[in-house]
């Protein structure tokens, strides 16, 4: 008669599949948590692109200036905007999110700071119309 001795191996199944599911759970939260200034923005056919690692400026609609989450008064824009951008990696881009009811000179005024703040890299963000 044969007796069974003890079995020394792992059963990895339960791990793996413990993994998979947190795997699936950050994949379709992850996008739910990314902070914003809640802003109208214009809609565009055009594909612009927006990468998370930059730094966001939004500028709502009453004209308060955002850097990524944090309210700046137009005069301390350019030196928090060089302070903000010198800790980063160079080649760092700059978002600039507009809502669509701000007119045109003052969105041309917020450009021309961030250039003085020494950002070469701009991006735009706006929304693409739903079909």
């Amino acid at each position: 008669m044969k007796t069974k001795g003890l079995i020394s191996e792992i059963n990895i199944t339960s791990l793996a599949d413990v993994s998979i599911t947190l795997l699936v759970i950050f994949m379709i939260t992850a996008p739910m948590m990314t902070p914003g200034i809640d802003v109208s923005l214009p809609r565009t056919d055009a594909s612009l692109p927006h990468d998370e690692e930059g730094v966001t400026v939004s500028i709502k609609d009453n004209k308060d200036v955002y850097i990524d989450n944090d309210l700046v008064t137009i005069d301390e824009f350019e030196s928090r905007l060089k302070q903000i951008v010198d800790q980063k990696p160079p080649g760092i881009i700059v978002y600039l999110r507009a809502d669509k009811s701000v007119d045109y000179g003052y969105v041309i005024d917020i450009v021309g700071r961030i250039r003085k703040a020494g950002v070469k890299e701009l991006g735009l963000v706006a929304e693409i119309p739903q079909q």
